[in-house]
């Protein structure tokens, strides 16, 4: 059984339609980077996998309805949002106080072993720390907690290039085991591309886009032309195309590697080109250079 499985899931918000009716299936063991532009239904989507908002349609995690069995689900389940939500006034002992007489599944010595490869001090308020700090407090009081779902909403917005890759680090070094899930939005695509087992796209309230990771690099491939043989590559029916210094680049969508290596140096694209050929042909940003996704 998938650890979250829906069927037709909706969310509206008046006239708004936040999630168009969405079927998805998320195994046990994965790391799904859950990728839109704002407005796509990606927090939505969260809300409702977190009993945060009620929903219409089918949603089970863990097995459990997350409306009506919260209290239950939670016991399973760690989240972090992109809004820090420790009170400023808190010392960080007093967060770790917390945590451990209110979740069953804390482990506070685990905590402190995180806690102390950071330089942050026990004594401190969540006032005097930086950004990235109130960050690795989080998610240092969330990887002690034995859950078999971690949830992340823009887990690293506004930090530095550091403590994103030592908070990503952290995550796979310390906590993924292979049989725990995480589900991650995100803007910072890049990062996240040799972390994830699983992508997915979301605009519009609708799901445009999901692989593993391994179809997604057997399915779409770019390659680096010359005016001499662009006329050849695009006879291929590329999805998007865009220029480079002279040279085109063109995002293929299950075209042959073989064919295409003989027309100039081909590669495998990165999720955020790919979003870039989905998602902006879709809102039309992109005009005439993004062409016929095929999903």
């Amino acid at each position: 059984m998938a650890l979250i499985e829906a069927h037709g899931l909706r969310k509206r918000y008046g006239a708004t339609v936040a999630l168009g009716g969405i079927d998805l299936s998320i195994e046990e063991g994965r790391i799904l980077g859950l990728i839109g532009p704002n407005g796509a239904g990606k927090t939505t989507a969260l809300n409702a996998i977190l009993g945060l908002a009620p929903f219409e349609g089918e949603l089970r995690v863990l097995g459990l309805d997350p409306w009506t069995e919260r209290d239950a689900l939670m016991r399973e389940v760690c989240f972090i949002a992109d809004v820090a939500i420790l009170p400023r006034w808190i010392k960080v002992s007093q967060a770790l106080d917390y945590v451990a007489g209110v979740h069953p599944r804390f482990d506070r010595a685990k905590a402190e072993g995180f806690l102390a490869k950071t330089s942050i001090k026990r004594t401190s308020r969540v006032k005097e720390l930086s950004k990235g700090m109130v960050a690795q407090l989080h998610l240092a009081l969330v990887m002690a907690i034995d859950a078999r779902l971690l949830v992340l909403d823009e887990p690293t917005l506004g930090l530095d290039l550091l403590y994103r890759k030592q908070f990503y680090d952290s995550l796979l070094n310390d906590y993924f085991d292979h049989t725990r899930t995480i589900v991650v939005t995100t803007h910072q695509v890049e990062e996240l591309q040799n972390i994830l087992t699983d992508v997915m796209f979301l605009n519009g309230g609708r799901i445009v886009l999901s692989h593993s990771m391994e179809e997604f690099e057997a399915r779409y491939v770019e390659a680096l032309v010359g005016p001499e043989q662009l006329a050849a590559a695009r006879a291929l029916k590329p999805i998007y195309e865009r220029e480079v210094f002279g040279r085109s680049v063109l995002l293929f969508d299950g075209a042959d590697r073989k064919q295409l290596a003989a027309l100039g140096e081909v590669r495998t694209p990165s999720i955020a080109d790919v979003f870039v050929a989905v998602i902006g042909g879709e809102n039309g940003i992109y005009g005439a250079s993004a062409k016929g996704v095929n999903r």
